[in-house]
């Protein structure tokens, strides 16, 4: 039986991330008494064509700083470098720059440390933290195959030659279109909140419901009641308002733990409007 004094007791959660990922905020959620759905609305795949990656990969040398966005992007970087017979060795020259701690403890693994990560865990406090150490320098940016053009316009700006290279691509998985409109019909599985991790769990979110449908998932008759959206942080944020949708839950550290914190905020509120 469940523990009726945690925190999240009684609470559904839709969990949406890939499921290589979904473990660790799924693991936290239900720790405080959270009942968990799973349905991944991002599926990683490999890109198209690896013609710019393995380009990149051959010409290392030539190259001073190495930005990294994610982990998933850090996955797909070691993974092809294993197909070129390359080690991390390759990359003990470059100065690493990570988006946020993940990425960071990701990078770590494989023995490499990393010069930057900035304080806030954005593309924008990325460029802030690198302005003044790439100027005249060659860099390397590995991310998904679509992704805001902020870090590679600004650093061009200070003479910073970047290179934009491919590892993977997330997709909306087919499968998961069916499970999400069963939950949502459903008055006993009905979550009380879905997660939202980037940009492209937003997007796909959308994909799979249609715009209306989704907009209506999320529509409340009042503010204690209905599906609440959880948002990572601001550029996730601001994905969820450029679809016309409310933004209900917001993390205060974009991270999964930030994540998890302010979903236990929100509940606590919950409870205490009643």
């Amino acid at each position: 039986m469940a523990d009726q004094n945690l925190p999240l007791s009684g609470c559904r959660v839709l969990v949406s991330r890939a499921k290589k990922q979904a473990g660790a905020l799924s693991s936290q959620l239900r720790d405080l008494g959270c009942d968990v759905i799973e349905i991944p609305f991002i599926e990683i795949r490999k890109p198209q064509s690896f013609r710019a990656l393995d380009t990149a990969l051959e010409n290392l040398k030539t190259y001073d700083w190495l930005i990294l966005t994610s982990v998933n992007g850090v996955a797909a970087l070691f993974e092809r470098m294993g197909r070129k017979k390359l080690d991390a060795s390759h990359l003990s020259h470059l100065r690493i720059a990570a988006i946020g701690p993940a990425t960071r403890a990701a990078i770590e693994k494989h023995g490499l440390s990393v010069s930057v990560t900035p304080k806030e865990y954005v593309a924008e406090s990325v460029v802030s933290a690198l302005r003044q150490r790439v100027q005249g320098k060659r860099v390397l940016l590995v991310r998904a195959k679509v992704a805001r053009d902020v870090i590679p316009r600004e650093l061009r700006k200070v003479a910073a030659a970047v290179d934009v290279v491919e590892a993977y691509e997330t997709v909306a998985p087919k499968l998961s279109a069916a499970k999400l409109r069963s939950v949502l019909a459903s008055a006993k599985r009905k979550p009380h909140a879905i997660t939202f991790t980037s940009s492209s769990t937003v997007r796909n979110f959308v994909e799979l419901l249609g715009l209306r449908d989704a907009r209506a998932a999320l529509k409340k008759a009042a503010a204690n009641h209905g599906i609440h959206s959880a948002s990572i942080g601001p550029v996730t944020s601001s994905t969820l308002r450029e679809f016309g949708l409310p933004v209900d839950i917001k993390a205060d550290k974009y991270t999964v733990p930030g994540l998890v914190e302010a979903i236990v905020l929100h509940a606590r509120e919950m409870r205490g409007a009643r």
